[in-house]
């Protein structure tokens, strides 16, 4: 290639963060763009904070937008402008409308952290660990107007352990999807890296989490309780309430074995503590009780003794 494609790169999260340090420094393109989320209130004081990728963008001798809406005509107006041939897109979180992507001559490219078509959507990352699956990965994919539902481009494969927490494998996907970015990019454009067509089978849809989803639920296995804490990290966390008081389980076991206490009995469990299961009981190795620190188990038994014997609310039918 003689000349750079004049690229925009949209991006929030910091899974976002190394594909944009990747496209910036991509020969193939001249990066003239960023797009992020507008600063917001974040941590408990609701403190202001620009995202991962505008801290990171701001160093960058190109254009940053922060638009609190996409669909603005002067947004529209704005990238025109810029003329951009292509669109790269991680961790935007928001729709960008088909005008906008129309922009892009060489096509609007997104990099999800999922193997697609299996957990399309906006929590793919919690999704593969909860379901226990031993491989996930990056997607580079031509958006379309559906959801994640666009021709493939090219995908990387990160084998899973059992052990990952959320944001320890967001951290090694987002690494992965930088390198398949930079790794593609110029194929792409010069027209030698073909997009094909999703399978049709093995299609799954994750969706925002929300509060209750991290709610546990003692009458699930122990294996599946324990994917939920790693899953469900940093938000919306693995909870409980019992005897009127809230903890969040930050690490877990899940022992299988036959019922020894009601299900949702808090029981004893060699000095620490333990949710009693349909197949077992998942041990708690670290917890956080409401308005307090982090704390293992056992420290947690000895601070609040009344919470042996007691059960632990299960979600409402409703």
């Amino acid at each position: 290639m003689t000349e750079p494609r004049r690229a925009v790169f949209f991006g929030s999260g910091a899974f976002a963060v190394p594909s944009l340090a990747a496209l910036a420094s991509a020969p193939s393109v001249e990066l003239v763009a960023v797009v992020t989320a507008p600063p917001r209130p974040a941590g408990r004081r609701g403190h202001v904070s620009p995202t991962p990728v505008q801290q990171a963008a701001e160093h960058l001798a190109c254009s940053l937008l922060t638009p609190a809406s996409l669909r603005d005509a002067a947004v529209l107006d704005r990238l025109a402008a810029h003329a951009p041939e292509l669109i790269v897109l991680a961790d935007y979180g928001r729709i960008v409308p088909p005008a906008i992507l129309e922009l892009a001559r060489a096509g609007a490219l997104n990099l999800h952290p999922s193997l697609l078509p299996r957990h399309r959507g906006a929590s793919p990352i919690p999704a593969a660990i909860l379901a226990g699956d031993t491989e996930t990965g990056v997607t580079l994919m031509l958006m379309d107007a559906g959801l994640d539902s666009g021709p493939i481009v090219a995908q990387v494969v990160q084998p899973l352990t059992g052990t990952e927490t959320s944001p320890d494998l967001e951290a090694v996907l987002a690494e992965a999807a930088a390198s398949l970015l930079a790794a593609s990019i110029e194929a792409w454009l010069t027209g030698q890296l073909p997009a094909h067509p999703q399978p049709s089978e093995g299609v799954t849809m994750t969706r925002p989490l929300t509060r209750e989803d991290g709610r546990v639920d003692p009458g699930l296995p122990a294996a599946h309780l324990e994917r939920m804490v790693r899953a469900y990290q940093p938000w919306p966390g693995t909870w409980f309430e019992a005897a009127g008081a809230r903890v969040v389980v930050w690490a877990a076991t899940a022992v299988a074995g036959p019922p020894t206490a009601p299900i949702g009995t808090l029981v004893d469990d060699d000095g620490g503590v333990a949710v009693a299961t349909s197949d077992g009981r998942l041990r708690l190795d670290e917890v956080q009780p409401a308005g307090s620190r982090r704390m293992a188990g056992d420290a947690l038994v000895r601070g609040r003794p009344a919470l042996l014997g007691s059960r632990v609310e299960r979600p409402s039918l409703g």
